[in-house]
């Protein structure tokens, strides 16, 4: 089945459309290229046809490359990529030309981009190649590059086309950030030509088609004048600009990530040499970033594991269960968060709470982010009027009859939640699925309060809601495969991504994540500079090192988290060490963030302005520091060890969920591709050896788990072993 059709008019303006079937959005595949390629030398070489408008048979025009079949040229190594990464090269810079006189610029036949909605990647980087853009006035569409965002850069002509396009120093943002844009935002960053009515998309483009010059045609890059916006390197402006973007790009990333080092070796060498010299450039450097383990790693986890899941890669067998109407239970910020998403997701909700003043505080957060996105244009007052007409804010339980799923989100303490599940197991019908949002209370103690412990499950969100992007979904001991099913159907409906798990004491996440702050505390504790416990992790990847976390979660949370587990575990509780830190700052107030007084102190505006001073005299800075790989490891090794023993205790049941879950979940050093990935980089012999030198200096909690140990010893990795499907529990 094709990808593209053909169509002459009776004007001479032929239009080659793109619908592939199948699929809600086209994306590109090398069969795909190949038909596309075949199609231009059909209309270069027709006497009859004076033009070309490429466009789309479906809303949008493109949501780029397939990942997949990037993933299998890798297999066919280095010369395989870059063999493949030119043939597009060809095919882009046969549009480009467009067989005109490579002498003279002359006699080139116009191709043209009339894009009705979103184009990114490859769906972006091929209208760059063509003569003029033209998008449809669509402020939902979305037009970029965000190749950077999994871990590779625009490798099709785009990073080459782009910077030549805009200079270095305006394109960056759209090159080293993935930064994407509406229409009329991308129009006035000079990324399109002209943004039309969606009706008259077409009419537009064959006009200017029939219309069009010789010297139209001309890219700027090929006319002999041509000068790089901004100056390449060698101009005394563009000098300063590179060396901007380098600062820059070693401040976002850290230097972890290899995509932003290729991209910018890409733009610097490219910049120095003609057009087509850099089009190779940019192909050698890209096959670079393909081969790294680090954008392999990327691409698994955050686009080929990440797009499985959110199909329902773990979806048990159950009909079809899409929520009708949603109950909330709980306005506070994490229940009108979830209120939020799911109105705008078209679900109507009902949003109780014990005051009716609480409950309209909760639909407000709604308006509230929502008067936000008017102001970004993102939204229009009917719209806002039309998602707060889903959001029935109420103290009435009985306003809950025809809810098919419940989530409730009030306080941490079990004896609330079982009062409130009685409450609405009274109101709802029996049909009707319970979910608790819960971070750290087991589901299957909670399910002991409901009389259908079997409808009964933990739907953990992540704050804030509408930022988040991960959904930890926890099964309980009685919880039935319907709600399950349930639950993953409702993630899908809010558009965010799900991972599955048993339950247990902080389920995955929490029980990961707790480690890495904890450890950050106690090197703190060991007399650590606290300022270079927090830029060994940021240099390792993390987004904010584990002092800033533990602000931003709040001290008083963790002395109650703290303060449950040591009463759980008793004589075996091992971080009284921490402890020692944690009730210290709260005895003087510093309760994080929201107090303005934490780790860090803050300006009357809660702006963080760097460690509190009063640290170095609590707990004084040891003379001699330790090394920064120790740091870095003692950091991601907390994380990682605690990812393995999920995984051999059931509580975690495929590592897919596992990498996917800690990049999405707590931001766990995205270049790695998740923990599991980490290790198979590294290897299980090397993190055994890891292992064993931490747990001789520092303790037990670096003991290598037996799982990571027989990996080790018959030479195998986590994928290797349980090749990206669930493991047993």
């Amino acid at each position: 089945m094709s990808d593209f059709t053909y169509a002459l008019d009776a004007d001479g303006v032929a239009t080659i459309t793109w619908d592939v079937a199948g699929k809600s959005m086209n994306v590109m595949s090398m069969a795909g290229f190949a038909e596309l390629d075949g199609m231009i030398d059909r209309a270069l070489a027709d006497g009859g046809v004076k033009g070309v408008i490429l466009t789309s048979g479906k809303k949008d025009f493109a949501g780029g490359m397939d990942l997949n079949v990037i993933a299998a040229m890798r297999e066919g190594g280095a010369q395989a990529i870059f063999d493949g990464v030119m043939g597009m090269h060809a095919i882009l810079r046969k549009i480009e030309r467009a067989g005109m006189d490579a002498k003279t610029l002359k006699g080139g036949k116009p191709i043209v981009a009339a894009l009705p909605g979103t184009a990114l990647g490859i769906g972006y980087e091929l209208p760059l190649a063509c003569h003029r853009i033209f998008v449809a006035d669509n402020p939902k569409a979305k037009i970029g590059l965000p190749e950077i965002q999994v871990g590779i850069f625009p490798g099709a002509g785009g990073t080459t086309r782009l910077i030549r396009k805009l200079g270095a120093l305006v394109a960056a943002p759209f090159l080293l950030e993935g930064k994407l844009s509406d229409p009329k935002s991308a129009k006035a960053n000079g990324l399109i030509d002209e943004v039309v009515a969606a009706d008259g998309l077409l009419a537009r483009a064959k006009e200017w088609v029939l219309a069009v010059k010789d010297a139209d045609l001309v890219k700027p890059w090929d006319d002999k004048g041509y000068k790089m916006p901004g100056g390449n390197p060698y101009h005394p402006a563009g000098y300063m600009t590179f060396v901007g973007a380098n600062a820059m790009v070693m401040g976002k990333t850290m230097g972890v990530y290899p995509a932003a080092k290729a991209l910018m070796q890409a733009v610097y060498e490219g910049a120095l040499v003609p057009f087509d010299v850099a089009l190779r450039v940019e192909a050698r450097n890209f096959t670079s970033v393909l081969l790294n383990p680090s954008s392999s790693a990327m691409i698994r986890s955050l686009f080929i594991n990440k797009e499985a899941l959110e199909k329902g890669a773990n979806r048990p067998a159950a009909p079809d269960q899409t929520v009708k109407k949603l109950g909330v239970i709980g306005a506070g910020m994490m229940g009108a968060g979830i209120a939020y998403v799911s109105a705008s997701a078209g679900i109507a909700v009902v949003l109780v709470d014990s005051t009716q003043e609480a409950a309209d505080r909760g639909r407000a957060h709604s308006a509230d982010l929502l008067d936000k996105a008017i102001q970004r244009r993102k939204m229009t007052e009917a719209g806002k009027a039309e998602v707060l007409g889903r959001i029935l804010a109420t103290t009435d339980y009985a306003a809950l009859a025809g809810v098919d799923l419940i989530v409730e989100a009030v306080f941490e303490d079990p004896k609330v939640k079982a009062d409130v599940t009685a409450k609405v197991e009274a109101a709802v019908g029996a049909d009707c699925i319970y979910a608790s949002n819960t971070s750290t209370l087991p589901i299957t103690g909670l399910a002991a309060a409901s009389a259908r412990p079997d409808q009964f499950i933990g739907i953990h969100f992540f704050s804030p809601v509408d930022r988040m992007a991960l959904v930890e979904i926890i099964r309980g001991r009685a919880t039935g495969d319907r709600a399950v099913a349930k639950a993953l159907d409702f993630v899908r409906q809010i558009r965010k991504t799900p991972i599955v798990v048993n339950d247990a004491r902080y389920f995955y996440a929490n029980r990961c994540i707790l480690p890495y702050t904890n450890e950050g505390i106690r090197m703190v504790a060991e007399g650590v500079e606290p300022i270079f416990v927090e830029n060994a992790a940021k240099l390792v990847g993390m987004p904010v090192g584990p002092l800033q976390l533990v602000d931003e979660i709040s001290i008083d949370l963790g002395i109650k988290i703290a303060k449950a587990t040591k009463a759980a575990l008793g004589a075996a509780y091992p971080d009284d060490d921490v402890d020692a830190v944690v009730f210290a700052l709260a005895d003087q107030g510093r309760m994080g963030r929201k107090a303005k007084a934490g780790f860090y102190s803050y300006d009357a505006a809660g702006k963080r302005e760097g460690l509190w001073d009063g640290l170095a005299k609590a707990w004084p800075v040891a003379a001699v520091q330790p090394d920064l790989v120790t740091v870095q490891h003692r950091l991601l090794m907390t994380q990682v060890l605690e990812a393995v023993r999920a995984l051999e205790e059931g509580v975690l049941t495929d590592i897919r969920e596992g990498d996917v879950g800690a990049i999405l979940g707590w931001g766990f050093a995205p270049w790695s591709g998740g923990p599991f990935s980490w290790l198979d980089m590294i290897g299980a012999a090397r993190a055994v050896e890891i292992c064993d030198g931490l747990a001789a200096a520092h303790g037990v909690r670096f003991a290598a788990p037996a799982l990571l140990r027989d990996l080790a010893a018959k030479g195998e990795g986590f994928y290797d072993r349980f090749g990206g499907r669930k493991a047993a529990a």
